[in-house]
């Protein structure tokens, strides 16, 4: 019973968005008469949200090779069997919406950005992974490298509600975990410290905001609600409700928000020093 209503629920949410996504479509379409044929092939010719996500991400992807028609087909059976990453979609679109003051549409997010663009193919990589076709996932997370220039194992976990601000030079690793409601800028990375084999990446718990060119190492845990300051290298668990800068990255206080992914905001308001100890004490980097 409780999974009918589940199911029942996760419908009305994805109806509910796809009204809105078709409606909004239309006044562009109105309005912008150049992108008329865009719109008819994306969003009018498919009957629910499952065929304009499928299209969008096909469109992206297609090579001579691998055409549109067969990743459209690809998509649309990941969707038939795990509804949650339709579910997952619109909630990424729903937190670049209320997180990037630049972005005012569902459809210019879903149409225009690459960020949605590559987690979403991510997540049909993601699927094939768990379905034993590693070598079709393989090919789809090369894809994304060539096409977006973001490079995301297919192995690695990913929440819900996630935005990757820019969406450039992003990389996450095959055992790295991130988990929802999380905010990641540009050059970002969340890699290993070297050739060690077996769970080396970090983890990401909900709430984070990790800023531009931070680069994340080994299998550390940054703790929910943290801020990682752009630029920082972090080699280190961080704490919860923490904020951490610097090469070697160090505490410098505490967030004001509980949910600084939400807040995004990276000025360190209300942030006290306490501690002049990297988190890395072991790690020395020359001054110059």
């Amino acid at each position: 019973m409780d999974t009918q209503i589940n199911s029942n629920y996760e419908n009305q949410v994805i109806d509910r968005f796809w009204a809105d996504f078709k409606q909004q479509s239309m006044s562009i379409m109105n309005s912008e008469p150049v992108l008329a044929d865009l719109f008819n092939k994306l969003v009018f010719t498919c009957a629910n949200f499952d065929q304009c996500l499928a299209r969008i991400i096909s469109s992206k992807l297609a090579t001579r090779e691998v055409d549109r028609q067969q990743l459209f087909q690809v998509c649309m059976q990941a969707y038939s069997e795990n509804r949650c990453l339709l579910e997952n979609a619109i909630a990424d679109v729903y937190a670049v919406l209320t997180r990037d003051p630049a972005s005012s549409s569902i459809v210019r997010i879903l149409m225009f950005l690459k960020g949605p663009h590559v987690i979403e193919s991510w997540r049909i990589s993601h699927w094939l992974w768990e379905h034993d076709r590693k070598d079709l996932a393989s090919y789809i997370q090369s894809r994304i490298s060539d096409v977006f220039s973001v490079d995301i194992h297919p192995a690695a976990r990913i929440g819900k509600g996630l935005m990757l601000d820019h969406a450039t030079n992003i990389v996450i690793g095959e055992t790295a975990v991130i988990e929802d409601t999380v905010s990641l800028l540009h050059d970002v990375t969340l890699g290993g410290t070297g050739k060690e084999c077996g769970d080396r990446h970090p983890k990401v718990c909900r709430g984070v905001m990790i800023g531009a060119g931070a680069k994340i190492l080994g299998n550390i845990r940054i703790g929910e609600g943290a801020i990682v300051g752009a630029g920082s290298v972090v080699l280190a668990d961080v704490p919860a409700h923490t904020t951490v800068v610097g090469v070697p990255a160090r505490v410098i206080g505490h967030p004001q928000m509980e949910m600084p992914s939400l807040d995004m905001d990276q000025t360190f308001k209300g942030c006290k020093s306490e501690s002049n100890e990297p988190l890395c004490p072991g790690l020395h980097v020359k001054q110059v």
